[in-house]
Order: structure tokens, then C-alpha cells, then sequence
């Protein structure tokens, strides 16, 4: 039942997205703000060149800390190897790699574009719907 769901039916398309060249401190705040645990860094032409996470932006508070130093920009920080998913894609597919790769969301991506975000928790409400049909 699971590889009859895809991405698409569970994703989110309303994400909140950073420019590589913002400060660090403004993208900490934004996340905050948002409760994220991180955020899609996209460039001008609306093309995915990162993600940076809670755990980039202590990198910063640790060097203001020791060196008194906030000037990180989100491409200072942000990992740039990122991985992703395809809007068709299964959702049994993404829960295991949801466990492989130990992250908590990846950013969906079609033709080069950012169309969305899918998360562990998005995973657990496709659950929710097939479990429905279960009988134990």
C-alpha cells in the first residue's frame, strides 16, 4: 500500500527558503521563528544550492563565542551536497531513506526546481492514512 503513496500527496509546497548570501544570525532567527530544524538555501534563479540546519548556524554561535565573530553568511555554512527527492517518488522509498540517511526532511525537487519539502513526520501521516485499512 505504501508504493501507491508518493511525495507529491504528502509534501509540503508553503517552505520557508534563504538566500546563500544571508547572515547566518538572520537565518537562525528565521528558523526560530518558523520552528525549523533547517531551511533550503536557494540562488537567484530559484535553484537549490544547499540546506543549512539548526546544527550549521552553532558553528557560528561557537566561533562568536571563542572569537567574537558573527559574520557567517548562510553559504559559509550551509552543506552543499544536498540530498533530494523527486515528487513521484514512494513514500516507502523516502521512509527508508528517511532511516539510512538520518536526516529530518529533504527538499523535493523537479526539473532543477524546488517544489516542495517532505519530512519524517509527513512520512507519519501517509502512515496514519493506511493504517486505517489495516486489521490486526
Amino acid at each position: 500500500m505504501l508504493n501507491s503513496l508518493h511525495v507529491r500527496d504528502y509534501m509540503t509546497s508553503a517552505m520557508i527558503t534563504l538566500k546563500p548570501e544571508t547572515d547566518v544570525v538572520e537565518a537562525a532567527q528565521t528558523m526560530l521563528e518558523y520552528r525549523l530544524t533547517g531551511a533550503p538555501v536557494l540562488d537567484d534563479h530559484n535553484r537549490l544550492v544547499g540546506y543549512i540546519s539548526e546544527k550549521d548556524c552553532l558553528h557560528t554561535v561557537l566561533s562568536a563565542i571563542y572569537h567574537g565573530d558573527l559574520g557567517d553568511r548562510v553559504m559559509d555554512r550551509m552543506s552543499k551536497d544536498v540530498r533530494t527527492v523527486h515528487p513521484d517518488d514512494s513514500i516507502a522509498d523516502v521512509a527508508e531513506r528517511f532511516l539510512k540517511d538520518n536526516c529530518r526532511m529533504y527538499p523535493v525537487v523537479e526539473k532543477s526546481q524546488l517544489v516542495g519539502m517532505i519530512s519524517r513526520q509527513s512520512i507519519l501521516k501517509a502512515l496514519q492514512f493506511i493504517g486505517k485499512d489495516w486489521s490486526f
